[in-house]
């Protein structure tokens, strides 16, 4: 199984500050440190006060019925009880306190890829047994003799996979749909503060082709690509496609509160030259369906400093915002994936870009011709990126 963590970092890179809860349509602040290149480290370290254990296996029950693992004889009704082949952890929710004193969380995991030459009997692709097994598993954790365990059978335990129905909302749905079955290629997501839980998905292509001769509605591109929301604390939710994020193929997704109150979801647009999105709602976070309306803006690197540009609020630029983006003279990073907010800071993993030529570097960017990566740290000014967690009431 190939396991990653999404929180892994591969060098140092460069900080800057940020005002991220104001989603004016111009907004310029100062680079406080320049780029800081570091050796290049190929392995990863387990940091000093943690350790490294087996949490979740591919193959593993996830939901109370599932069928037994039998990896030499694969079908789609067993995997899509199952933790999938390929896992990324999305996030940990804590859940509310209990009467016994026992730690509880709902840990998110994605499960982007499947590959056939390792997952599959003689390496002969199963697109049925795939599609099952892709998407994400929501697990019942439990803390216990002072780690983490897997609660067999917990009652929030789910799959989400290519079978799973997800509602379509906001300004882009009325011309992709109002529903489609399936989540496609996650490749990572968030917990948020206002109470769910995001899951992006990718570049949908290479599964719509290998899953088109299952079901004409896989050859429907459009209806995936996009960022769900739902309640992961709540086993029936139903997902909702968000389409006022925009469709694009993403790396991941990262959540925060603005000082006002408002959603702030930042995303990374995963091509070798691609770009840093940040969407901020309309109205409060906890608000339903706050994340139907806001405005989307990407990052362009200005002189000292960064501005972010606002997009066009129209259904043409949510179904294809790259371009738009380029018109605005975006940032282009090299590879964005991970992202993670901690606290007051937002950091942007970048994977490295061999195409990158010396002309073409920045301090956003500070390598050429190189696959070895960096990461960009953020820092808010003149704003708070909040903690609070009311419950949902949007799914």
């Amino acid at each position: 199984m190939n396991t990653l963590s999404r929180r892994a970092l591969l060098a140092t890179g460069a900080a800057l500050p940020l005002a991220a809860a104001r989603p004016a349509h111009a907004q310029v602040t100062t680079l406080d440190m320049p780029p800081a290149l570091l050796p290049v480290k190929p392995d990863d370290t387990v940091a000093p006060g943690y350790r490294r254990d087996v949490l979740a296996r591919w193959g593993d029950r996830v939901t109370f019925d599932a069928l037994p693992w039998n990896p030499a004889a694969p079908t789609p009704e067993a995997a899509a009880t199952q933790f999938g082949w390929d896992g990324r952890i999305c996030a940990l929710v804590p859940q509310p306190a209990a009467a016994d004193g026992i730690g509880r969380a709902v840990l998110a995991v994605a499960h982007p890829t499947v590959d056939p030459a390792m997952a599959f009997p003689g390496g002969r692709d199963r697109p049925a047994v795939a599609a099952m097994m892709q998407g994400a598993s929501l697990l019942n954790l439990e803390r216990q003799g002072g780690r983490w365990i897997v609660a067999d059978g917990g009652y929030q335990s789910r799959r989400l996979t290519a079978e799973t129905l997800c509602r379509i909302t906001g300004p882009a749905s009325a011309s992709v749909g109002e529903a489609v079955q399936g989540l496609l290629a996650v490749s990572g997501g968030c917990a948020t503060p206002w109470g769910t839980l995001l899951l992006a998905e990718d570049d949908p292509a290479p599964w719509s082709t290998r899953l088109a001769p299952l079901d004409a509605r896989f050859r429907d591109a459009l209806r995936f690509g996009w960022v769900a929301e739902l309640d992961p604390l709540d086993p029936s939710a139903v997902p909702a496609k968000r389409t006022a994020l925009a469709r694009f193929p993403r790396g991941d997704a990262a959540a925060a509160l603005g000082r006002d109150g408002r959603a702030v979801v930042y995303l990374s647009d995963r091509r070798a030259f691609g770009h840093l999105f940040r969407f901020v709602s309309d109205g409060p976070a906890a608000e339903p369906g706050a994340l139907e309306q806001g405005t989307l803006a990407v990052a362009r690197l200005a002189g000292q400093g960064i501005r972010w540009e606002a997009l066009p609020r129209d259904a043409q630029t949510l179904l294809n915002p790259i371009a738009a983006a380029a018109g605005l003279g975006a940032t282009a990073f090299d590879l964005p994936s991970g992202l993670a907010v901690d606290g007051s800071r937002l950091f942007l993993a970048c994977k490295g870009n061999a195409a990158r030529r010396p002309d073409q570097v920045d301090r956003l960017n500070p390598r050429a011709g190189s696959n070895a990566g960096h990461v960009v740290e953020i820092r808010p000014t003149g704003a708070t990126m909040g903690r609070t967690r009311p419950r949902p009431a949007c799914c």
